[in-house]
């Protein structure tokens, strides 16, 4: 809505009865300033009305123009209501509506980090609700906001709280299902996500209204409250914080459900009990051992680099849709479409080449297709789309194998602090992506430049990780080091390995998740 074309100055004219015999057109051409397309400025006015211009007679270059002084009239033809409109975030303050996305995802990656540590405190269930609602309340209230200000702290607590929904969803996913079904869990859940950005655009063209809007994509959240109620609490959450009989009921439950009440009759509550002691012993950690080792270092540094530019570059290409000619609500639905080929592939892709060459590989083919995009003509309107969406495709399907890559990597002792990190950095890399295609004010290729950069270069990055393809999840932070006993030089267990020395493991897994 902040387009060059769909906005005008309002006429130092139009209020003024002396001049109520001019027509609008007339009061146009003494008061705003052509163009070079023909049509009237957007930003600017005459500082005083030209009425020599009504004679046809060109207008002398000395003549001083002026910020619009009266507010602008709104071309509504495609939205009743925006934020732009709202509040006039057009010309010198146009960057305030990009910022307001901007803010809405440092209270996302801030909300991370909160709901991570308050999940693990209270228990996932609980904070799941908590999440629900007030993303939920502090969505439906930015509509009453009566300024930008209180619209965008709104909005700053809306992204902070709903995040939580999101990661402890994830976690709950991954704590219920076997490992060989997470790779499965991982790609509905982010189809889910996919299907819902594909709905988006159908919603947003039968409501015009940002206000209505945001109501209207608030309120859904009343299912996930409802559904709430058949959610179990994670039982590795309960086992690790003494709650044995409390998990051995959630455990009990889902042996019926799936009928494996075999394997439930051999386990007792007080073998759950020894689970805390073999899992996590007197030993705490905490984020600073991401760093405390070499190995462990350079992973952090790795992947922290990879998440960035693939959040950075994922959502530069979403929120840079305008900018190709077409449609918006089109081609957001086709972006959104692309995503299901590209995130079914996955499968394949991670089983053939592995989950490194996928990850590099996605990464360098979205960095390609941003730079073919800065030599296409603006006039090209359909080719540029053809390549954006080809390029949106490679970046879903490196933000879905970023995931399962990022918690094979992590060894169990650090991989939920190792994931809190990684989403942490993935939410900054969200926030600045606003930021770099407002550099396009500066020179039009601007943020192509800079995102198919990140593209590229996060590509080499992602190639020096370690293969995950085939090996056993690491453990503790000596398997990552390769100085556990019993263990080579490899930051991986091999097969063998984690066969002869991981039974603990095989035997917690068959005792908390394969019953499930």
């Amino acid at each position: 809505m902040d387009s060059e074309g769909s906005r005008r100055c309002i006429s130092s004219l139009d209020a003024d009865e002396i001049f109520e015999n001019l027509t609008q057109e007339e009061r146009l051409t003494v008061s705003i300033p052509v163009q070079d397309d023909g049509t009237p400025a957007s930003c600017h006015m005459f500082s005083y009305p030209q009425f020599h211009l009504l004679s046809n007679s060109s207008s002398p270059s000395e003549v001083a123009v002026v910020q619009c002084q009266n507010g602008w009239e709104y071309d509504n033809n495609m939205f009743i209501s925006t934020l732009a409109t709202q509040w006039d975030l057009v010309c010198d303050k146009r960057a305030l509506s990009r910022l307001t996305t901007t803010i809405f995802f440092i209270g996302v990656m801030f909300g991370a980090a909160a709901f991570g540590s308050l999940s693990a405190m209270f228990g996932r269930k609980p904070m799941l609700l908590v999440s629900h609602m007030l993303g939920m309340g502090f969505g439906l209230c930015s509509t009453f906001s009566s300024s930008f200000i209180m619209f965008a702290v709104l909005r700053f607590f809306t992204g902070f709280t709903i995040t939580g929904s999101v990661i402890i969803s994830t976690i709950l996913n991954v704590e219920w299902v076997s490992i060989e079904h997470r790779k499965l869990v991982g790609v509905i859940d982010s189809l889910a996500w996919t299907f819902a950005f594909m709905s988006f655009p159908m919603i947003a063209y039968f409501i015009r209204d940002w206000k209505w809007l945001t109501i209207a994509i608030s309120l859904p959240t009343i299912i996930s409250i409802i559904t709430w109620w058949w959610i179990p609490e994670s039982a590795r959450w309960l086992i690790a914080n003494g709650r044995v009989d409390k998990a051995y009921y959630y455990l009990r439950k889902c042996a019926v459900m799936n009928q494996k009440q075999e394997v439930i009759v051999s386990i007792k509550p007080e073998d759950l009990a020894k689970i805390i002691v073999t899992d996590r012993g007197n030993r705490k950690y905490s984020y600073l051992d991401l760093v405390r080792t070499p190995k462990m270092r350079r992973l952090a540094l790795l992947t922290g680099i990879t998440w960035f530019a693939v959040a950075t570059v994922a959502y530069g290409i979403s929120f840079n849709i305008s900018s190709f000619g077409l449609n918006m609500y089109l081609t957001q639905f086709v972006y959104g479409a692309i995503e299901i080929p590209a995130k079914l592939s996955i499968y394949y892709l991670l089983d053939k080449f592995g989950r490194r060459i996928t990850q590099a590989g996605s990464l360098l083919f979205a960095g390609i297709s941003l730079m073919i995009n800065i030599f296409i003509p603006k006039d090209k309107s359909v080719v540029r789309t053809v390549i954006a969406v080809l390029g949106k495709g490679c970046s879903a399907t490196s933000f879905g194998t970023v995931i399962l890559y990022s918690s094979e990597l992590y060894p169990t002792v650090v991989r939920q602090n190792g994931m809190g990190y990684t989403s942490f950095v993935a939410r900054l890399g969200v926030s600045v992506a606003p930021l770099i295609l407002q550099s396009d004010d500066v020179w039009s290729y601007f943020s192509q430049v800079i995102l198919s950069s990140l593209g590229l270069s996060a590509a080499f990055v992602a190639y020096l990780l370690p293969e995950t393809r085939g090996r056993c999840l690491p453990e503790t932070i000596e398997d990552i080091e390769g100085i556990r006993k019993g263990t080579d030089d490899s930051p991986l267990q091999d097969k063998k390995n984690d066969v002869k020395e991981g039974s603990r493991l095989k035997w917690k897994d068959s005792l908390i998740v394969q019953n499930t």
